[in-house]
This record gives C-alpha cells, structure tokens and sequence, in this order.
C-alpha cells in the first residue's frame, strides 16, 4: 500500500479551453545564461506569446552594459525591468521590487533561485498576490550558497504553490518541506526558440577540427556538474583520436585545466569558456556527456536530444525519467571508468547509438511538449491563486 497521496503531476489543460489573462510578474538573479535562465526565457516568451501580461523583473550586480539575459529577454520580446543592485544590498533590492509590484500589480508573483525566494517569499505584499516558486535543483557550491540553499528550503511553506523539476526533487520536497496539496511536478520543457547549426558549421563556430570524433559537455564548471569526472574518463580512452570539448565556465575552470595538463591530456581537451546560445552548436559533437552529481531536469540535456546528438549520462535527477530506457546509455553518478565504456560504445557502435538518438528526439517532442509545459504553469497559477484567496478569507 502506498504511504501517501503521489506526487501530483500537473496536466495539459482541455484543448481550445479559455486561459484567464493574468498579470505575471517574474523574478530571477540571473547568472550568465545558463539551464535556470534558459527555463525561465521559455516560460515568460511562451506566456506572452500566449496573450499573458508578463514582466521579468532581473537584478543583477552593477556591471557595463545590459545583462546578457536581460538582453536575451528583450529581444524575444518579453517586457523586462533591470535592477543593478550590489551583492548584499538586500533592503534597496527588497525596496525596488516592492515599488515594481505596487506598479505592475501581479497576479501572480513567481520567483526562480534562491536569492529571490529569500527576499521576497516573506513580502508584506504577498497577500495582494499568489506567490510561486520553480526549484530548479541544488548548486551545491558550498559556503555562502550552501546556507543560502538551506535558508530557501526553510522558507518554501510561505509560498502559495512550488513547482519541482523532476520527480527525484519533488520525492525529497513532498510533505517535508512543502505541504502536499501545494507542491506540482512540472519537468522541464524543450523549447526549439533557435536554428541548429550542422556539424561542419558547429566545429568551425568552435574552432574544432572538421574530422575526428567529438566528446561534447555543456554546463556550469561547478563541482556538482562533474566536469572533473569527464576528465578521469579521458584517462581510459587515451588510445582513441578524440577531441573531448568543454563548453561553459565557472569557478572550477582553472583547476580543470589543471587536471587535464596533469594528466597529459591537453592536446586533447579543449576548453572553449562561456558559448551564447551554446544548443545551436551541438552538433558539433558526436557524442553528449552529462556527467553531473546531481540534476534537476537539465536543459543542456534537452538540446543535445533535440539536435539528435548521442547521450552518455549519469542517473541523476530528472535524467531517466527523459531519456526512458532505451534513449541513451546511463551509468552512475562519479564513477569515470564506466562512463569511459558508454563513450567508447557510443564510438564503437554509431547505428545503435544513433538508434537511441532518435528515440530520445521522439520522445522529447512527446513528452516534453513546450505547449503542455505551459498550460501546467497555467493550471499551478490557478491553484496559487485559489490558496492565496482562501489564506485571506
């Protein structure tokens, strides 16, 4: 018998069925653009599209110019407010998003990381507005972050509804942190917002030679993305031409280049640092590796499907239940040797590695469907909304 009432999963709404017209404001502390950006792009883009009057409100540290997400905001035409704030300029941030919203007046206010759920979950305001937060998953960087983190978990009972990524996530979530009748399952979406480059185009963007087999990561280089676990990798497939290509920065950059020069694996390691609209170039690799310690529902994942690239990832998050059994080779998470077998497979064996690429892109355009995607937001709005109403009563 089952311990409790499951996850609930939120459904596409009836087809041709009337959506309400809210008034949604979005909040986020952007990083460079990278999966939580990239999520948060697809919904406010989709939601406008959609008739919605959606704000993206986007504070970020003092810097030249406009924010790289900010920008990436305007130009799909999504309304959008920057804020440049300092670091710890916690009650300036708290004071002009309070006027944002006396302004915009929100029908729903829906924040994505921790530092926006930290300031403005506790709001006075919030009883004017639902208040929805996305958990996108762990950074564990550790320090700072890590109390952050901790802090933001405490603080999700204050919110009307929570929205986990992945079904690993919401498992932890469910009646611990978050009351059951408030917390919805809601995957990730694939979003094909941009053309795919070819693979001769994508190696020549990258400055990859045209010939030779390609080994492809994209992501933060954090510790949880496991970057550093690729490289041991490398160290079993030294008799195979390979040009193992590391797309994305962060603050584990230096000491990977580090443990590819110590290794003696520099002529075949490329570091190529931060790539806007990285997903165009995925067919620069031949194969895919997510060899991350933890995930939510990644969307660098989501790309590589989508461009039809073969996958190697390990069983982490959200990452079984998208590739299904028989979309990609999967292995466990830190364990370098037998992510080194399912990458000399993949090169080994290009029909049936190609065979599970097609099925991954047939069952992304099913099961993660931007439409559906979007009418579920619609549908945790609405609940958000009917709890806010009924906390007021």
């Amino acid at each position: 018998m089952a311990s409790g009432p499951p996850v609930r999963v939120d459904r596409a709404a009836a087809a041709g069925s009337e959506r309400p017209k809210r008034t949604i404001l979005q909040i986020v502390a952007p990083g460079e653009i990278g999966g939580l950006e990239s999520v948060v792009l697809a919904l406010a883009a989709g939601q406008t599209r959609r008739g919605q009057r959606v704000t993206v409100a986007v504070v970020s540290e003092p810097r030249e110019g406009e924010h790289p997400f900010a920008a990436a905001l305007i130009e799909a035409g999504v309304a959008t407010v920057s804020f440049s704030v300092p670091a710890r300029a916690y009650l300036k941030e708290r004071a002009l998003l309070k006027r944002l919203c006396e302004g915009v007046k929100p029908d729903v206010v829906h924040t994505h990381g921790y530092r926006p759920d930290i300031l403005h979950a506790g709001s006075r305001l919030r009883r004017r507005f639902a208040t929805v937060t996305t958990l996108h998953g762990s950074s564990k960087i550790g320090g700072r972050t890590t109390f952050h983190e901790l802090l933001q978990l405490f603080l999700l009972r204050r919110f009307d509804a929570v929205i986990a990524v992945s079904r690993e996530l919401a498992e932890t979530l469910r009646g611990k942190r978050v009351p059951r009748d408030r917390l919805h399952l809601i995957p990730n979406a694939w979003s094909d917002r941009l053309p795919v480059a070819d693979a001769f185009e994508a190696r020549k963007f990258l400055g990859i030679p045209a010939d030779g087999m390609v080994v492809g990561w994209v992501g933060r280089l954090i510790p949880i993305k496991g970057a550093d676990v690729l490289l041991e990798a490398a160290r079993h497939l030294d008799d195979l031409p390979i040009t193992i290509s590391f797309v994305g920065d962060g603050s584990e950059r230096a000491r990977l280049e580090d443990l590819a020069r110590n290794a003696g694996l520099s002529d075949k390691v490329r570091f190529h640092g931060s790539v806007p609209d990285a997903a165009r170039y995925m067919r620069a690799f031949d194969v895919f590796v997510l060899s991350s310690r933890s995930e939510g529902t990644p969307i660098t994942l989501l790309e590589a499907i989508a461009a039809k690239v073969p996958v190697v990832a390990t069983t982490v998050g959200g990452v079984p239940d998208v590739v299904g059994s028989a979309g990609a080779i999967l292995v466990p998470a830190q364990d370098p040797l037998r992510l080194a077998e399912a990458i000399r497979d993949v090169i080994k064996n290009r029909t049936s590695a190609a065979a599970r690429a097609d099925t991954a892109a047939n069952r992304l355009s099913t099961n993660y469907n931007i439409d559906r995607w979007l009418d579920a937001h619609d549908e945790v709005y609405q609940d958000a909304i009917s709890h806010r109403i009924a906390r007021t009563l």
